[in-house]
């Protein structure tokens, strides 16, 4: 069985009733890969490296700052937490290549890599007893950061969403119209970019459609039951489908003009402010473990799947479920990310635009907090006007 990637975190939803109790481990044991002590010199196609005179505030081409490299020690240990697993996935294998290659300890940051379940993360990073975690999305992320959480999104992978809405064509559908009056199998609840993506085709969810919660994670189990709809990531379900050779069709709500986001990683308001240098260079070595993973594929999900194995892969992943997501996740974060523009930058228009479009199809009982719940300055500061990013190459 290979557990779907945040299945029950892209299910969260701020209506009362909807919320999915997360199923994650946080004891599970840390995982931490050697680093290496030496700064790495630029790989990948889509970042490359800035000339020398480019600078941010003591790093550069030539190296960083011993001043800077000072106040980034003062951070002490920093902790991620992943979304889930150690998984493939964006907001996940950025950290995961970063700690693998060293470049955390190329800007002095002294950080181990936890995994974990998106769910479970927002009250430890909100009380800072971890400092950076991978979040489901940013709406996920906006529905726990309350009763002062102060969460801060601060990498922003996938501009569109990952998340699809399978249907059976015998069952009589060609169109979003056609699911009135037809059963949706759901993992706890219908992610919020497909709500929306129902109400924009006129059909509101759960008046016109029937549910029925589904027992399990294995796609192809559920497909042979008598619903007609099934929500899936596009970078697990199809893959285990296409194996079986069944026929199905695919609502996507990005190709519907729905706005949505997943890869995002956040940290709260007291770490950011009382450590801005360590905070910005964790966001830089993720930005070039992304670039890494963007351009060596294969290596980058050896590394995840190598430490899936040392957790006991508890979530039952494997390495060709893992290749398979990375391949499709990749794809629509570099797809995704406008052009010129460092990977993983976060957009406050877009993350705004969710939220006013998911307050319209009745997601949000109330409008949530957007103020201060995202930095766009942080990524930005670590790449070149050219969208280059800014690393040490000797």
């Amino acid at each position: 069985m290979n557990r779907p990637l945040r299945y029950a975190a892209l299910a969260l939803v701020a209506l009362p009733g909807m919320l999915l109790t997360a199923c994650g481990d946080d004891s599970t044991p840390t995982a931490s890969s050697p680093a290496s002590s030496s700064p790495a010199s630029s790989s990948g196609a889509t970042v490359a490296t800035t000339a020398p005179s480019a600078t941010t505030a003591g790093v550069s081409a030539s190296g960083i700052s011993p001043e800077r490299c000072a106040a980034n020690r003062k951070a002490g240990k920093i902790t991620y937490l992943s979304g889930f697993d150690f998984a493939a996935a964006a907001g996940i294998v950025d950290a995961v290549v970063a700690k693998e290659k060293g470049y955390f300890t190329t800007m002095c940051l002294d950080v181990e890599i936890r995994s974990s379940f998106s769910t479970a993360n927002y009250p430890l990073v909100a009380a800072n007893q971890a400092q950076f975690a991978s979040a489901g999305s940013y709406v996920e992320m906006l529905t726990f950061n309350k009763d002062g959480a102060d969460l801060v999104a601060v990498v922003h992978d996938g501009k569109v969403g990952v998340d699809a809405l399978l249907y059976k064509p015998e069952n009589g559908i060609k169109s979003l119209a056609d699911l009135k009056g037809k059963t949706i199998g759901v993992k706890g609840a219908l992610p919020p970019s497909q709500v929306a993506m129902l109400a924009k085709a006129g059909v509101k969810h759960k008046a016109d459609t029937k549910e029925v919660i589904l027992d399990g994670f294995d796609p192809k189990a559920h497909w042979k039951l008598p619903i007609d709809a099934l929500p899936v990531y596009k970078s697990n379900e199809p893959g285990q489908l296409d194996t079986t050779g069944v026929t199905y069709g695919v609502f996507d709500p990005a190709k519907e003009g729905i706005p949505a986001s997943f890869g995002v990683i956040y940290t709260n308001r007291k770490f950011l402010t009382e450590h801005p240098t360590a905070a910005q260079d964790f966001v830089r070595a993720t930005r070039k473990g992304m670039a890494d993973a963007i351009a060596n594929p294969d290596e980058a999900v050896t590394i995840s799947f190598k430490l899936i194995t040392a957790g006991g892969n508890k979530n039952f992943l494997s390495d060709a479920g893992e290749r398979y997501r990375w391949k499709v996740e990749s794809k629509i974060v570099a797809d995704s990310t406008p052009k010129g523009q460092g990977v993983g930058v976060v957009d406050g228009t877009d993350l705004v635009k969710q939220v006013d479009v998911y307050l319209a199809a009745g997601v949000f009982s109330a409008r949530p907090k957007t103020d201060g719940t995202f930095d766009e300055a942080l990524g930005k500061g670590v790449f070149a006007p050219d969208g280059s990013l800014i690393w040490p190459t000797s």
